[in-house]
């Protein structure tokens, strides 16, 4: 069986929000053992809304509808469903009387537009909704049970879960798992090149790649009659995947680098610092966003300008007039003054020319040095490498920043946990 997502609303055909219910939705499908077919935007329009409702229940047999049962005059998906259906709307008095009740504990004076919550297709099922006002509906349309839900998205996942959910899976007949393996520092083609027959596309788990922020994903989809079936061939592909790709892969599901460079510090005892210039804290930024982050991040210099890299980390203004601030020779001095004054286990300095202007032949707009320094027994060693980043201004300085992050990740996989 397969399902249709309708969302409605003229913010999410403008651009104005972005759409996480379809998303959400997908997902939680997956789950229950049903496909999407398709995700369908339609505005605060009623003939808009007839049409996709009209469309998608020919192509499937699950409609989940979100939005437009608001209480002002552009919440139009109950008179679209009265419509589909032939019929008027009529008032449902339980949603009306529970609708009254809610404006009355809170000591306020409902609307008479809050009342239009209240009314319903002919023959519909109102749906209670648990978290708010506006009831979802359910009704039949040809082959298709379309279901209607508010667009909030608390309310929305607390009724799919109350109403859709059980129905869905009682009906599916099958699992579908998914899972997602991240990987950086190799192309989305290198990816496929390494996992080989893996991506052949009649296999099952299918096994596909998408690239975001310069993070390529491994998605793998494993769809069986079982769960069990299905968890069993899940985990031997994710297995064989990440055999194929080895320490490319950081993370699974949505763990983020710095987690990950997190953990690592935080599993061997060790501590970072941070000089940076082209990314102006956005390293130091990453890590702190980790709960706890004060474990094992001391700090960090933002040295923009070439008399801060002086002043304030002590590169001396001769190695920046003879090298140039984007250079290998004024990275590895950033990491060395890093670390030492921090007094910490490892500093990542970065330098770099993230655009739009300051490029040259020598050192075009992407151009990045990022230095890497540790603390070997008092002693302090820096390793430095260039790369040339391309994208705007703030692709280049983000994917600096994990590139600086991975090659701490990289470096930590080589120590024990001691």
């Amino acid at each position: 069986m397969q399902a249709i997502i309708i969302s409605v609303g003229d913010e999410l055909t403008l651009g104005q929000t972005v759409d996480t219910n379809s998303a959400w939705l997908s997902a939680r499908l997956a789950e229950l053992g049903t496909m999407t077919r398709a995700h369908l935007t339609v505005p605060d329009d009623q003939a808009a809304i007839v049409r996709a409702v009209r469309q998608a229940s020919e192509l499937a047999e699950w409609v989940v509808i979100t939005g437009g049962l608001g209480p002002t005059k552009d919440d139009l998906t109950r008179q679209a469903l009265a419509e589909v259906q032939g019929g008027p709307m009529v008032m449902h008095a339980p949603s009306l009387a529970k609708i009254e009740q809610f404006f009355k504990d809170r000591g306020r004076v409902m609307t008479e537009s809050n009342r239009v919550q209240s009314l319903a297709p002919a023959g519909a099922m109102v749906l209670d909704n648990p978290q708010g006002t506006a009831p979802g509906l359910r009704l039949a349309v040809g082959r298709a049970q379309v279901f209607s839900m508010p667009g909030v998205p608390l309310e929305m996942k607390a009724m799919f879960e109350q109403h859709l959910a059980p129905l869905i899976a009682a009906q599916a007949g099958r699992t579908i798992l998914t899972r997602k393996i991240n990987t950086l520092g190799i192309g989305e083609s290198m990816v496929g090149e390494a996992l080989g027959d893996l991506m052949r596309r009649d296999r099952n788990p299918v096994v596909g790649t998408t690239v975001s922020s310069g993070i390529v994903s491994v998605r793998i989809r494993s769809d069986f009659p079982t769960r069990v079936q299905a968890q069993a061939e899940l985990d031997r592909t994710a297995s064989a995947v990440k055999d194929k790709l080895g320490t490319a892969v950081f993370s699974e599901g949505d763990v983020s680098l710095a987690v990950v460079v997190g953990e690592l510090l935080q599993a061997r005892h060790r501590t970072v610092a941070t000089a940076e210039s082209c990314t102006a804290g956005l390293v130091a930024a990453m890590l702190t966003e980790v709960p706890l982050s004060s474990a094992w991040f001391l700090g960090g210099w933002v040295v923009y300008a070439n008399r801060m890299k002086t002043e304030a980390l002590g590169v001396p203004s001769e190695l920046i007039a003879r090298e140039g601030a984007v250079s290998e020779q004024v990275v590895r001095r950033m990491a060395a003054e890093a670390l030492q004054r921090s007094a910490g286990d490892y500093a990542l300095a970065l330098t770099g020319v993230a655009g739009p202007g300051g490029g040259s032949p020598e050192k075009p707009v992407g151009t990045v040095w990022i230095g890497l320094g540790k603390n070997m027994a008092g002693q302090v060693h820096v390793a430095a490498e260039r790369f040339l980043l391309f994208g705007d201004r703030a692709m280049v300085r983000e994917r600096a920043a994990k590139t600086a992050l991975n090659m701490l990740r990289l470096e930590l996989l080589k120590t024990d946990d001691r």
